[in-house]
């Protein structure tokens, strides 16, 4: 399913600060790196800058998912943060820090197009992928950066700790306070069978089930505590690897937030690099590319290595 909208003039809302026209060169199009030191339910608020591919989308201006920056034009989220609404009401807006605070590191554009999977099932959570494309392009800064793809042969080892960031829930039904500080939380990757098995065991209110498919990842704790929530959706589960941060799932669904037995569930993206890939053949995968002094600057990704969370449902 594919989406088109005019895009607007610039101006209002829209608009590239000035200082966005004479990029350093230090800021050359390599992915996964991350110009802050520092390195949600259970977590802590982020520095700024340490998560420079993290996208608000938003709608009327307010924020609804999450999203990460994969190219200057595109960033991936999930399908179902675009049921069913007008796509003239979407804007992304990069480089924010806290929601309640524009300041000069911000870029907001406009959506030109959204492609979500055709396999996408809104019962189910399958295929719960999408590509949003800006209608102005963003010029890399320190806090606006696009994030490595893994390739679809690539893997990381059940229990890998990895991170997940957003301005969702800080439990079920408590929203983050102002000034609304971008979230972060450590998880460990949880495999297919483990999750089901988790997921089979039935806990106050919720019968024991198997829901996790091929093509999705859960990450979490089987005691619960840390997790994604409402209004995370759509937005970045990310690894280190050799040195550069990889996306490795796009927040999905859940039941509920933080509960035992019930990690958070991802869209598992090396599972779909063959449809971005085909939507946009120019993006790259794990590939080493070319930073400003002329030598590579990134290594290949190491191979061995209440439901949807959107601002809309919960």
């Amino acid at each position: 399913q594919v989406s088109w909208v005019l895009c607007p003039a610039l101006g209002g809302e829209w608009g590239t600060p000035g200082f966005y026209s004479h990029p350093s060169p230090l800021f050359s199009p390599a992915c996964g790196q991350s110009v802050a030191s520092s390195r949600i339910v259970g977590g802590q608020d982020a520095e700024n800058g340490a998560w420079p591919w993290q996208a608000s989308i938003r709608y009327n201006g307010v924020h609804i998912c999450g999203g990460s920056l994969i190219t200057g034009e595109w960033v991936v989220s999930a399908a179902h943060c675009f049921n069913h609404l007008p796509l003239t009401g979407y804007s992304v807006s990069l480089g924010r820090f806290q929601l309640n605070i524009q300041n000069a590191n911000t870029f907001t554009s406009a959506v030109s197009q959204v492609i979500i999977h055709s396999d996408y099932n809104p019962r189910s959570f399958a295929s719960d992928i999408a590509m949003v494309r800006l209608c102005t392009p963003v010029l890399y800064t320190a806090y606006i950066l696009p994030v490595c793809l893994p390739d679809r042969n690539d893997s990381i080892a059940n229990g890998t700790l990895c991170w997940v960031t957003g301005w969702g829930a800080v439990r079920t039904g408590e929203s983050l306070p102002a000034p609304r500080t971008l979230q972060e939380v450590q998880v460990s990757l949880i495999d297919v069978e483990t999750c089901n098995d988790l997921y089979s065991k039935p806990i106050t209110g919720f019968p024991g089930s198997h829901p996790i498919k091929d093509g999705m990842v859960c990450a979490g704790y089987p005691e619960g505590g840390k997790d994604s929530c409402q209004g995370d959706s759509g937005g970045p589960l990310v690894c280190s690897q050799a040195g550069s941060w990889f996306l490795i799932g796009i927040v999905s669904w859940g039941i509920e937030c933080g509960l035992p037995y019930r990690p958070g569930v991802y869209t598992q993206v090396s599972a779909y690099s063959d449809w971005i890939q085909q939507q946009l053949p120019s993006v790259e995968f794990g590939v080493d590319p070319v930073c400003s002094s002329g030598l590579p600057c990134l290594r290949r990704m190491n191979s061995n290595w209440n439901r949807s969370r959107d601002g809309l449902l919960g």
